[in-house]
């Protein structure tokens, strides 16, 4: 069915846009009629991948806004309020205005017909699959309230875990350009400028100032060459990770790489479990959860594998089974996902799965920083070291020079 572009006026005047599935335009007319509106243009909408990708870029829904959109959703369906009417109040007060156009959006489809997870499933930007796959299962058991709140519980989770890895990284990103960007004003400013003092004194610089002195020219001459090269190798690498094999390449790299690779897997495995707890919980079926999940997995080895358990659950095979094939997935986490089959608690094992992760990524990012400050310190020990030694050594020879005139 196509997808129409319209303008139209409400019974106060007031214009509104939108986009809505029809069988033609006399069709959308009918039905905006119906609703109450009167239309004043209808299109069929083009596809604008540009126009659609700057929006998004301009107009960001944050993760806080999705939570308490999901939330107070979940307590408005439990009180009784009808999904349209529900939808229609968010809309109204929520700050984002993306956020709120696309609310009055869907609440517009739900009332020209359409069910809310069909609704939903047109704005693939700001609704996952996870989302609108959580809605449909909650629709048709007419638990959509609880289903809601476990999503919002469930992002929850998925942001305070992120926020608590960038919070653990910031100190030594900030500790690693506050010394790069200090050792460039030296070594590019300073250091010249003593270079030049002491060979107008006839003075011979020593190893460590002539290293740092043509270091610093070459970085003001060609000063344009390090950010070119390193865009280059950006993009060289980017564009080799968007092919099949590269992108697989890629990501086993990050799970091999020491201690980080560790870390990496570990934040991969709580997300693995985690949703599928969830899914299986508010009873969407186990291939389409795996389907699901298969989107969700950002490296491609863990999802290939996924996308060999899929096939083997469809064979009539266990969850445990193929993981344990893969030797992808940490024993402990088959372990206890083989005791969840075997109860019939499989959702509430993969919970316990993830909480357990979770606690392991917290301990996992104190190790990683343990390991990073001293590592940086060291390393901008050795630097200030270096840039000590080259401005000492000169000044130590004009004493010298001026100690030895001074007895002639």
């Amino acid at each position: 069915m196509p997808v129409y572009s319209y303008k139209a006026r409400d019974s106060a005047g007031k214009l509104i846009r939108g986009s809505m599935q029809a069988e033609s335009k006399e069709d959308l007319a009918d039905k905006l009629r119906k609703m109450g509106y009167m239309a004043s243009m209808v299109e069929e909408a083009l596809p604008s991948v540009r126009v659609e990708a700057v929006t998004r870029f301009f107009n960001r829904i944050d993760t806080e806004d999705m939570i308490m959109f999901t939330v107070q959703l979940s307590n408005m369906i439990n009180a009784g309020v009808s999904i349209l009417a529900s939808v229609s109040t968010l809309a109204r007060q929520t700050e984002n205005k993306y956020l709120k156009e696309t609310l009055l959006s869907v609440a517009r489809n739900v009332e020209a017909g359409e069910s809310f997870s069909e609704a939903l499933v047109k704005y693939p930007h700001v609704f996952s699959r996870l989302f609108v796959s959580m809605v449909k299962a909650g629709e048709a058991s007419g638990k959509l309230d609880r289903i809601l709140t476990r999503l919002a519980v469930f992002t929850e989770q998925q942001a305070d875990l992120k926020q608590k890895i960038q919070a653990a990284l910031f100190y030594p990103i900030i500790l690693l350009f506050s010394g790069t960007a200090v050792t460039l004003f030296i070594v590019t400013f300073v250091v010249p400028k003593f270079a030049d003092l002491f060979t107008k004194a006839g003075i011979n610089l020593p190893l460590p100032t002539l290293i740092l002195f043509h270091a610093g020219m070459a970085i003001k001459q060609f000063w344009y060459v390090l950010p070119v090269s390193t865009a280059a190798a950006w993009m060289a690498v980017k564009t080799y990770s968007k092919t099949g094999r590269g992108r697989l390449h890629c990501d086993r790299a990050k799970l091999n790489v020491p201690v980080y690779g560790a870390l990496y897997r570990k934040v991969s495995v709580s997300r693995f479990a985690r949703t599928l707890g969830m899914l299986l919980a508010g009873g969407v079926p186990i291939l389409t959860s795996l389907d699901i999940i298969r989107e969700v997995m950002s490296n491609e080895v863990l999802a290939r594998v996924i996308d060999n358990v899929r096939n083997a659950v469809e064979r009539g095979e266990k969850i445990s089974e193929s993981l344990k094939i893969s030797q992808e997935f940490p024993p402990d986490t088959i372990q206890m996902i083989s005791v969840g089959e075997e109860t019939g608690n499989l959702d509430e094992m993969l919970t316990k799965i993830s909480d357990f992760y979770d606690l392991a990524v917290g301990y996992a990012v104190k190790k990683l920083i343990s390991l990073i400050e001293p590592l940086f310190l060291c390393v901008l020990g050795g630097i200030v070291g270096l840039i000590m030694a080259s401005m000492l050594l000169p000044i130590f020879d004009m004493m010298k020079i001026l100690g030895g005139a001074r007895h002639n």
